[in-house]
């Protein structure tokens, strides 16, 4: 058996498809245009690279894009102030502040300090709250996207066992609440976890986001299941005739042995990834539809 291979690069040209039709048409009936801001301190190269491509992605669906390049040595002060400028700002309708800070720099207090209406990532306490009971909030993107193809594979998930390795606030928890939301049986595990083999193993949904290269190996895996590898780790190319000093990028699951079992797996790169800046953009449109008090459009 081999895997079917979910294209989220495909997925996601699809999601950013309808939002710029959406925007399209907030432009034409109601005279809106969304605004993304993005602040980025320092010169971190990922940063940079990401930064870049939300820009390019946020103006290819027709909304606002403002960048803030800030540098290195910016005080916590200075960004505070930045951010109160921005969620005062009535053209930028989400915030995004790119992590990680410089170490003078508090992320809890800045993440904080954004608007609970703009936080287009879902990182504040309150979306975060409105998450976990329920509630209608801002979803953090990446699990968004994981969720977004998961239906899209399997249609309805009630009942189906889900297992996500990886607790981290930013992917693992959340992740966790919406597969609950979607009456998913949810175990969460972890690098510490006991026999976590066979909790994988148990797993017709797994969600792999633990930050450790081809940790989960294929024999772990159910036969049949779904696998969502959210890991993006960069190693030495240890593939035959790889050049001596080239790396490349691999998930949390080993994929060459995984895709022999699974029903359904995401590669990396070319799977979550993509789907995370998309899902940003989404966000955006249902900050800027619900700041306007219009009904915001189903993705």
């Amino acid at each position: 058996m081999s895997a079917d291979i979910i294209d989220g690069k495909a997925f996601a040209a699809g999601v950013r498809e309808r939002v710029g039709r959406q925007v399209a048409s907030l432009k034409r009936d109601h005279g809106l245009t969304p605004g993304l801001a993005v602040v980025l301190v320092g010169e971190d190269p990922a940063s940079q690279v990401y930064v870049r491509n939300k820009g390019k992605s946020t103006t290819e669906v027709g909304m606002h894009s403002f960048e803030h390049r800030l540098p290195a040595e910016t005080t916590e002060e200075a960004l505070l102030t930045l951010v109160a400028e921005l969620n005062a700002a009535p053209a930028v309708h989400g915030i995004l502040v790119q992590l990680p800070l410089p170490d003078q720099i508090s992320e809890a207090a800045v993440l904080a300090a954004i608007d609970p209406a703009k936080d287009v990532d879902g990182f504040h306490l309150y979306n975060v709250g409105l998450l976990s009971t329920g509630g209608a909030g801002l979803v953090p993107c990446t699990p968004r996207g994981c969720l977004m193809m998961l239906k899209d594979r399997l249609g309805d998930l009630t009942g189906l066992r889900a297992l996500v390795v990886g607790r981290s606030n930013i992917v693992g928890k959340p992740m966790a609440q919406l597969l609950l939301g979607a009456n998913c049986t949810v175990t969460i595990a972890h690098s510490r976890t006991r026999d976590l083999d066979e909790e994988c193993r148990r797993a017709d949904i797994l969600v792999a986001a633990v930050g450790r290269p081809r940790m989960i190996k294929g024999d772990w895996i159910k036969p049949g299941a779904t696998v969502i590898d959210v890991g993006m780790n960069r190693i030495d190319d240890d593939r035959p005739g790889a050049e001596p000093g080239k790396t490349r990028l691999v998930g949390d699951v080993d994929f060459d042995e995984a895709v022999k079992v699974a029903g359904a797996i995401t590669p990396v790169p070319g799977g979550v990834g993509p789907m995370t800046i998309a899902c940003l953009l989404a966000n955006t449109v249902t900050a800027a539809c619900r700041a306007a008090g219009i009904k915001e459009p189903e993705v």
